[in-house]
C-alpha cells in the first residue's frame, strides 16, 4: 500500500539545562557552571524511493534527541543529534499549525529543508558572573524545541504520465516498454496505486484508472488526479473494444479540467489500445473519430502485441528534447 498523503507530528529537541558549580580549588572558587547543549533539528529530504512515506503509515511523531546537561566544571553538553527524514521526490509539505496555504515543495534527490528547530541550551551559572555578582547561583534551563504538525503530500513527478479509464492496458504498456512486472487482469481497477519504471532517461508513471466524477472526490480520483500534476506529458489510452471512444476520450479530459485547468494544457498524445481485438477498419473509423474530438493531441492505433508506436514517440521526446 502506497502512502502519499499522511499528516505526522515533528518534535525537535529540547535544549539541555545549564548547570551551577563552582571551583573547589583554593584560591579559585569562581563559577564553573557549564551551559546545556543544543536540542537536535529535524530536516526532511528527498530521495527516490517512491515508498518512503509508508514509514508513517502506523508511527505519526517523530522526534529529534534533546541536548545534553552541562556539567559543573565548565563541560558543556553535548548537542543533540539532528533527525533527517527521508520523503520522496515529490513530496508537498504543508504546515498545519501555520498560516494557511504556507508550503515547500521537495523536488530533488537530496534537497534538504529544515522543518523543526532544536532548543537552545541553557546558560550555566558561569555565564552570569559579574564584578558585582561573583558568586552566582543561577542558571537556565534549556528552551524547548519546536513542534511541528505537517502534512506530506506526494505528487509524483514523472516525464510522462500514462491516464485513462480502467481496463485500458496503461499497467501493460509500462511492463512492455520498462522491462517490469507489475500486476494485469481482465478486469477494472487491478492498479491501485501508480506504478514507476524507467524507458532509457524517460521516467514513467502508470497513473490507476479514472471514472466519471472523479474531480468529485468519487472513487480515488483526487488521489490518482494529483499524482499528474507534474507530469510533464501525457499518454491518454483509450480501448478500442470500448463502444464509444470518444465518449471514453471526453471524460477523462473533463475530470483533468474540473481539477486542474493546467492539466489539460499539457502535451498529449491519444493512443488507441488494444486494437488487434478489432478489424483494421474500425479500428481506423476509431482513430479518425477520436482525432476530430482531440485536434490538438497525436493520435496513434497501438496493438498489444507491438509498442512500435509508443516507443517512436519516445525516442522523439528524447530526440527532440521537449522534456
Amino acid at each position: 500500500m502506497l502512502i502519499d498523503d499522511v499528516v505526522i507530528t515533528i518534535h525537535a529537541g529540547k535544549g539541555g539545562d545549564g548547570a551551577v558549580g563552582f571551583n573547589k580549588l583554593p584560591g579559585a572558587k569562581g563559577p564553573t557552571g557549564a551551559s546545556g547543549g543544543r536540542g537536535g533539528s529535524v530536516y526532511l529530504e528527498g530521495v527516490s524511493d517512491l515508498g518512503a512515506l509508508n514509514q508513517f503509515r502506523f508511527k505519526k511523531e517523530v522526534s529529534a534527541s534533546s541536548g545534553g546537561g552541562g556539567d559543573k566544571m565548565m563541560h558543556d553538553g553535548k548537542n543533540g543529534d539532528d533527525l533527517v527524514v527521508r520523503v520522496p521526490v515529490g513530496t508537498v509539505v504543508h504546515f498545519e499549525d501555520m498560516a494557511v496555504g504556507l508550503y515547500e515543495e521537495i523536488v530533488g534527490v537530496g534537497e534538504r529543508i529544515l522543518i523543526a528547530k532544536g532548543g537552545r541550551g541553557g546558560k550555566g551559572n558561569f555565564h552570569f558572573r559579574s564584578s558585582r555578582n561573583t558568586s552566582p547561583k543561577e542558571a537556565e534551563k534549556g528552551r524547548p524545541g519546536e513542534v511541528r504538525s505537517v502534512r506530506l503530500e506526494l505528487k509524483l513527478i514523472a516525464d510522462v504520465g500514462f491516464i485513462g479509464l480502467p481496463s485500458a492496458g496503461k499497467t501493460s504498456l509500462l511492463n512492455a516498454l520498462t522491462n517490469t512486472n507489475k500486476k494485469v487482469a481482465n478486469y477494472p481497477f487491478t492498479t491501485l496505486e501508480p506504478n514507476i519504471g524507467v524507458y532509457e532517461n524517460l521516467i514513467l508513471a502508470d497513473i490507476p484508472g479514472i471514472i466519471e466524477g472523479a474531480s468529485g472526490g468519487r472513487g480515488l480520483g483526487i488521489k490518482f488526479l494529483r499524482h499528474i500534476e507534474r507530469t510533464k506529458i501525457l499518454f491518454h489510452l483509450i480501448a478500442a473494444d470500448c463502444e464509444d471512444p470518444c465518449h471514453a476520450y471526453s471524460i477523462i479530459r473533463t475530470e483533468l479540467e474540473k481539477h486542474s485547468a493546467g492539466l489539460v494544457q499539457k502535451k498529449e498524445y491519444v493512443f488507441l489500445s488494444k486494437s488487434d481485438t478489432l478489424s483494421p477498419k474500425e479500428c481506423e473509423e476509431k482513430l479518425v473519430a477520436l482525432k476530430t474530438v482531440s485536434p490538438s493531441a497525436e493520435a496513434f492505433s497501438l496493438y498489444d502485441k507491438s509498442i512500435k508506436k509508443v516507443t517512436d514517440v519516445l525516442q522523439i521526446i528524447i530526440k527532440e528534447k521537449i522534456i
